[in-house]
This record gives structure tokens, C-alpha cells and sequence, in this order.
């Protein structure tokens, strides 16, 4: 059985949110999210895991990031409300699996702004004046601690002057963000390009595994994450059903063609000593900043001047853009009823004020045990993928309950592409390696004490907005999620796994798998009535703006 009827409006006095932005607005917010710390490091990465064969994994990043994103465009046509990508298993799954994909969105949101605070200490290391905010090994001191948290402070505070302020500093922003990579293109392509880098230790010199493993492990798939945040501001769209597909698409052409253009221009300007010894063992001044160390390097210091400057803009635009993600997913959890009802508050600028609260605590915390940028990106990209896993499965289901909704965006051959997008996403948490995804496992845990010890709290007080669990719709979220680790440990791929699923084999079983947990998720969805139920409870208000 699904939610009740009726959701009450935000609590009296306040106006909620405000339908004040523009295509611009939201593609702008997309395309800023992906710009950001990932542009600076990944391509670096990516080569030293897998060689010049860095391009195909950026290659089949897009593949996976474009099939979710064109899944996500009908779904947030359909649903333009704020926070939609912790609502669709909701309407689809109802009380328990909606909790689940909640935690997971508001988890990822939570810790890609501390991230980005990383990104901009570590770069800053340039000017002797933030000689003490690191130790040697790139993890943050006590003084770099307190800068950091003062830093998120600064995020959260801009966010408390409204979202049209936020979406036209963060379009002025994005300008820069895209223009700087834009220009490093066109200078080290021009400057030297070296040919023979692409061939001198064989194109894929640890052959298809390093491939996949730099997708999840190297930072390919966390820069190219971010088409959801138009998603995430739809609430707050002036025409939602029309400029939100039009912005995930769109986002995702534009951060692929830079991405792709990046590693090739990497590769090949790298003079050929510093890739003598292999490509697992290519160092060069500077390599800590790898785009500002290579302009260094090859007489660009003008250009290294900017990229030090761009390191501390671009990653400050993203995390800007995910504390507002961040605060929107937690009202989004109240709307549901996952979280308590004062999360709805807003002020006098239609901001969730204590949203934007517990994400700067949030962020602080992460601080703690993920004092370094290296140590957050396979934690967080496997957080992003399995949040976006949800929009195949309702998807799927949307497509077989309610073949009659109206859509803005159709995808066509979408009953195709949902289930493959499925298995992608599966995929590229696999990859992540078994010692990424059993922290993650105890994040989920985390989160399941939280937020179902208030469902339950709320449930046994009679609480109006409260969900029902649902369990039996959402009967197949705990054998993915255990089953998903189990593979992960008896795989290849991480620290720590057993080795007895050889590759190959081990890609056949999580395929596998996945199509059968898609299509069981899909036999055992709520029926109609109760999916139509869900949206009416919560949409007819964030329709109106109120």
C-alpha cells in the first residue's frame, strides 16, 4: 500500500519554493556540477591506470552517464519537483525502497561540496600562505581542518541569499569553468603534441582491466556526475517539463566533448621522458596540479597562472551547487516523509534553512575520515551511481503501470534502454572495487537507522505525513544491495577481493544478475492505483509552488 491521500503543505508562514529559473539556470547548474575538481585530476589518473586506453574509458563513461541521463530526462519531465531523484523508487516501490534512494541521493549530495573544499586546499599549496593547512601525505592539519569548515560555511551562506542569486553567480561561474578547460585545450594542443605517447608502451598496456578500472577507481565517472542537479532544482523551474530534459541532455554532450578533448590534449603534450618508465610510473614536476605542472613544464607559465586560479573557482562552483542539491534532497525526504516535517521550513528567500544546516555539519564530519580528496572519489562515485540506479527501475515501471502519462520528453526504445542503463550502472559500482563499496555498505546502514528509525517513529505516533514501508514492493532492494557486495568480494576488482570471479566471468554474473533483480523489482512494483496515490500525495502541492 502506498501513502496516504493527502500531504500537508509546508508549515504555515512560509511560502516554499519558488518557480525563478530558466533553461540557462538549470543547464548551468548541471554543467557546473560536472566542471569541477574531476576536469583538474582525472585525466592524470585515468592515464596512469590505463595508458592512452584512458580514452576508451572516458568513452564508456559516456556511454553510462548518457543512457542514465536520457532515463533521468523523461522522469524529471514527468516529475518536476524539487529533489526528484530521491522520489521516483518512491512513487514506483513506496515507503522502503523510496528511504533507500533518498539516503543514497542525499548521501552523494552531502559529500561532493567536502570534496570540492579538498580540491581547493590542496591546489592553494601553490601559495606559501597555506603551507600549514597539509600534512605531507595530503591530508588536512588541524588549521587546514578549520579552514575547510569555514569554507563550507561560506557555501552554505551564499545559498542563504535564494536560489536566483545562487543560479546567476553560478552561471557567471560556469562561464569561467568551461572557458578555462576550453583554453588549456587549445594551448596544449597547439603548443606540442607528441603522437608516439599513444603507442610507445602499447595503447592499453594493462588491457581491458585497467580500462575498466579507471572508470570508477581513477576519477572518470565522478567528473563526469552532475546532470541530475537540474533535476534536483526543478521545484523551483519557471518551465520544467520543457527546459529539464533539455538541461540533463544537454549537460552531459557539453562535459563529455571537454573531458574526451582533455585526455587526448594530456596525452599527447606530455613531453616523452616523462612516460619512459611506463605509464603506471609517470611523474613530473608539479604532477600533485597535473594540467598546471604540465603547462609548467613545457614553458606555459601563463597558462599555469590560470589553472591555479581555475583550481580554486571551478571546484568552489560545484560545491556551491551541491550544498544546494544537498538542502533540496533533505526537503524532499520531508515531503515523503522519510525525516521530520521541519526540514520543509524556509525563510524569507524560499530557502530550506535547515537543510542547509545539517549539509554543512554533514560536510564537516566527512572531513573526519575522508581528510584527503583521493580517499572521497571512489566513495562518492559509488554513492552518485547507485542513487541513479533508481530511475531505470521506476522508470520501468512508470512505462508498465501508467502507459498513459503524459511526457514531455519520450525516450524512445525506453523499455530497451531502461534495463541496459540498469546494468551499466551495476557495472560501474562493481568497478569501484570491494574496497570502496563495504565503507559504503556501512554509510547504508548508517542511513537505515536514521531515517527508518524515524519512519517508525513517525508511523507508531500517527504522524499524517508518515510512509507506509511497502516491503513487499521493495522486496528486492536488500538481495541487490548484499548481493552487489558479495560479487564485489569474490571479485577482482579493489583491495581486499578474492579473486575466485576471473574477469570476464565476473562482468557475466553482475549482468546477470542485474536484469533479474530489474525485472523482479519491476513484477513486484506497487499497482497503479497505489503509484498514482504516491504522486497525488506529494506533487499536487509542489505543482502549485506551495
Amino acid at each position: 500500500m502506498g501513502q496516504s491521500d493527502t500531504t500537508s503543505s509546508p508549515p504555515a508562514g512560509h511560502g516554499g519554493l519558488k518557480r525563478e529559473v530558466g533553461l540557462a539556470g538549470l543547464l548551468w547548474a548541471s554543467v557546473g556540477a560536472i566542471i569541477g575538481s574531476g576536469w583538474l585530476f582525472g585525466a592524470q589518473k585515468a592515464a596512469v591506470a590505463a595508458g592512452p586506453a584512458a580514452l576508451l574509458s572516458w568513452g564508456i563513461g559516456a556511454v553510462a552517464i548518457i543512457l542514465l541521463a536520457l532515463v533521468h530526462a523523461e522522469l524529471g519531465g514527468l516529475f518536476p519537483v524539487a529533489g526528484g531523484t530521491a522520489r521516483y523508487p518512491h512513487y514506483a516501490f513506496g515507503g522502503f525502497a523510496g528511504m533507500s534512494f533518498g539516503w543514497f541521493t542525499w548521501l552523494q549530495a552531502a559529500t561532493i561540496a567536502p570534496i570540492e573544499v579538498q580540491a581547493m586546499i590542496n591546489y592553494a599549496q601553490h601559495w606559501s600562505w597555506a603551507d600549514g593547512f597539509l600534512n605531507k601525505d595530503l591530508t588536512l592539519t588541524a588549521t587546514g581542518f578549520v579552514v575547510a569548515a569555514v569554507l563550507m560555511g561560506v557555501f552554505v551562506a551564499i545559498n542563504f541569499l535564494g536560489v536566483r542569486l545562487l543560479a546567476h553567480t553560478n552561471s557567471a561561474a560556469t562561464v569561467w569553468k568551461v572557458a578555462i578547460p576550453v583554453l588549456t585545450i587549445f594551448a596544449l594542443g597547439i603548443t606540442g603534441f607528441n603522437g608516439s605517447n599513444f603507442t610507445v608502451h602499447g595503447f592499453a598496456p594493462d588491457g581491458a582491466k585497467g580500462v575498466l578500472a579507471a572508470i570508477s577507481s581513477s576519477g572518470v565517472i565522478f567528473a563526469l556526475l552532475g546532470f541530475e542537479q537540474a533535476i534536483q532544482w526543478a521545484g523551483e523551474s519557471r518551465n520544467p517539463r520543457k527546459d529539464i530534459p533539455r538541461a540533463v541532455i544537454g549537460s552531459v554532450v557539453i562535459g563529455t566533448i571537454i573531458y574526451v578533448m582533455l585526455q587526448v590534449v594530456f596525452i599527447g603534450a606530455l613531453p616523452p621522458e616523462t612516460v619512459a618508465g611506463g605509464w603506471t610510473k609517470l611523474t613530473y614536476p608539479g604532477i600533485s596540479g597535473p594540467f598546471a605542472g604540465l603547462a609548467t613544464l613545457i614553458g606555459l607559465g601563463w597558462l599555469a597562472t590560470i589553472l591555479f586560479i581555475d583550481a580554486v573557482v571551478s571546484p568552489a562552483g560545484t560545491g556551491l551547487v551541491y550544498i544546494t542539491s544537498s538542502s533540496r534532497v533533505t526537503y524532499g525526504l520531508s515531503r515523503n516523509g522519510y525525516a521530520p516535517r521541519a526540514l520543509q521550513y524556509t525563510d524569507r528567500n524560499s530557502v530550506p534553512w535547515l537543510g542547509l544546516l545539517i549539509a554543512w555539519i554533514a560536510g564537516v564530519i566527512c572531513f573526519l575520515p575522508f581528510p584527503s580528496w583521493q580517499r572521497l572519489v571512489g566513495f562518492i562515485t559509488s554513492a552518485v551511481v547507485l542513487m541513479y540506479a533508481g530511475a531505470p527501475l521506476a522508470f520501468g515501471v512508470l512505462r508498465k503501470r501508467l502507459p498513459g502519462m503524459e511526457r514531455s520528453y519520450n525516450l524512445r526504445g525506453g523499455t530497451v534502454v531502461s534495463p541496459i542503463a540498469f546494468v551499466v550502472a551495476s557495472l560501474v559500482i562493481y568497478w569501484a572495487g570491494w574496497d570502496t563499496l563495504w565503507r559504503l555498505g556501512l554509510a547504508i546502514v548508517i542511513g537505515y537507522l536514521l531515517l527508518g528509525g524515524y519512519s517508525a517513529y513517525a508511523a507508531s505516533k500517527g504522524v499524517p505525513n508518515a510512509p507506509r514501508m511497502d516491503f513487499r514492493a521493495g522486496q528486492w532492494l536488500p538481495v541487490y544491495l548484499i548481493g552487489m557486495g558479495i560479487v564485489s568480494w569474490q571479485g577482482s576488482f579493489g583491495v581486499g577481493a578474492q579473486g575466485n570471479l576471473p574477469l570476464w566471468w565476473d562482468i557475466g554474473v553482475v549482468v546477470v544478475f542485474s536484469l533479474v533483480v530489474y525485472y523482479w523489482a519491476l513484477s513486484v512494483a506497487l499497482p497503479a492505483e497505489d503509484i498514482e496515490r504516491n504522486i497525488r500525495g506529494v506533487e499536487v502541492v509542489d505543482a502549485s509552488g506551495h
